[in-house]
């Protein structure tokens, strides 16, 4: 009796288990992914150590959507577009991994950068210079990666200052932007069209990003396929600056279910 009372208590246990991996399974591919911000080429809208849950909702379904690109259709499913200006998380288009920008082009559009200055369709963008962006310049978040500053080599603890601007698009969608250095190798583009069921990608650190405006067979984003397009980043739940999330003391409460901009 005893025996077979345990071997009932393990087996209730794995069912357990396996419920919940269920439950944990439907809910990431369905609804909600968590998602933690490995670098800083989202900065300022974004830093290193934030955590958010990707809106699998937002543009339907795909592959994608399911763990290890497993789920067993083509194409996507209640498909819709992202708006100009949505900070969106998607699957590399080659590499495999997940990346996190800006959408800044929707299919027909046509996209350059002259002088660190966005043109969309032929029109430059609305640019409104904004107080610089200040960073203590240590290594940050688990890869333990250092700032790169506008004024120059700084010493450890010093403050890391970038230009700030914020950026409106055609559509009236503001955001912050940054920017390190004139004349940097994304600062001047040709101009890109963005094919039928494809977004261009931005980071917002403009300077710090590999995104849509590096082609993939140099490492690049290039046009990112709607199909690979995860959801969309709508609200930070946690932030923190350390290395380890347990390390209370470094943590951003101030960030804490904050809006994505």
């Amino acid at each position: 009796m005893a025996a077979a009372a345990k071997s009932d208590g393990i087996w209730e246990t794995v069912k357990t288990i396996v419920y919940a991996l269920l439950i944990a399974g439907v809910f990431r591919t369905l609804f909600f992914q968590p998602f933690w911000i490995p670098s800083g080429s989202m900065k300022d809208t974004l830093l290193i150590g934030d955590f958010l849950f990707v809106n699998k909702m937002a543009y339907g379904y795909s592959r994608h959507s399911c763990p290890f690109s497993m789920c067993p259709f083509e194409g996507r499913i209640f498909g819709s577009l992202p708006d100009r200006g949505d900070v969106v998380v998607f699957r590399h288009p080659t590499e495999g991994s997940d990346f996190i920008k800006r959408v800044i082009g929707l299919p027909g559009d046509r996209i350059q950068v002259i002088d660190g200055l966005l043109h969309i369709n032929g029109t430059p963008v609305e640019l409104t210079l904004e107080p610089p962006f200040e960073e203590v310049y240590e290594r940050q978040g688990p890869q333990q990666l250092p700032p790169r500053c506008s004024n120059g080599p700084v010493g450890e603890g010093a403050i890391c200052l970038k230009e700030r601007f914020t950026e409106t698009l055609p559509n009236g969608v503001s955001h912050s932007i940054l920017n390190i250095a004139d004349g940097g190798r994304a600062d001047n583009t040709p101009e890109f069209t963005v094919p039928e069921d494809h977004v261009f990608v931005m980071g917002d650190n403009r300077d710090n990003s590999v995104d849509s405006r590096f082609p993939q067979s140099v490492g690049g984003v290039g046009f990112v396929p709607m199909e690979n397009i995860l959801g969309r980043a709508d609200r930070i739940m946690f932030s923190s600056a350390g290395q380890r999330m347990v390390y209370f003391w470094t943590w951003r409460s101030d960030r804490f279910f904050r809006a994505v901009e």
